[in-house]
């Protein structure tokens, strides 16, 4: 017979299986920086991965806050060594995320947040099948061409290399598996935050506890 004892024993069985692995990505002027940073600052079970990249940084970042930047000498090697969780050449420069940092938050419960591109987003769903795919999109064209030009720090050639690159990466959107329209960034935070919250309600992923 059911009782208060009887139900905190069956409660106390069952516990969530650490964090979820996110993937938020988007074309060109989509948002995903500024969403991830958002939605991190708003829900202290979220922590961004801070990716490896080629690039030099922009005004303001922080190497090893913003990303760990380094050579493209280093970078190949870490390819070699199995370092990246995934990775990518986007715009001649290389992206990867370490993969052992994210493992370690994942295991300590954090919901573990990648910003980046569709053919990481592929990686990684391939790597971690309960990994949550998230596509946000600007509301319009004009819009993203609106924000790219706000920027001021593209050359034409570099515009059209980005909306061509944002033509491609419209077509994998059948690969993920949530749509949010970047039109409010509190409306997309609390999108993404309500999704997540969903994922980790799912009954696959809660264990018994031994």
């Amino acid at each position: 017979m059911l009782n208060s004892a009887v139900f905190n024993r069956a409660m106390k069985k069952w516990s969530r299986e650490g964090g979820r692995l996110v993937v938020i990505s988007s074309p060109t002027a989509g948002g995903k920086t500024t969403v991830c940073a958002a939605l991190i600052k708003s829900d202290s079970t979220c922590v961004r991965s801070v990716s490896c990249t080629t690039r030099r940084p922009r005004e303001g970042e922080k190497d090893g806050v913003d990303y760990y930047f380094i050579g493209e000498k280093l970078f190949k090697e870490r390819i070699r060594q199995g370092f990246f969780l995934e990775w990518a050449k986007v715009h001649d420069r290389y992206y990867g995320t370490p993969g052992r940092y994210a493992e370690a938050l994942l295991r300590k419960g954090k919901n573990v947040i990648l910003t980046i591109d569709v053919n990481g987003g592929k990686q990684v769903k391939k790597n971690f099948k309960d990994a949550c795919l998230i596509f946000l999109l600007p509301p319009s064209f004009k819009e993203m061409l609106k924000r790219i030009k706000r920027r001021g720090t593209e050359s034409r050639p570099a515009v059209n290399l980005r909306l061509s690159t944002a033509e491609k990466e419209l077509k994998e959107l059948p690969a993920y598996q949530y749509l949010v329209i970047n039109d409010s960034l509190n409306e997309a935070v609390c999108r993404i935050s309500a999704i997540i919250k969903a994922e980790n309600s799912k009954i696959k992923h809660a264990k018994e506890a031994h």
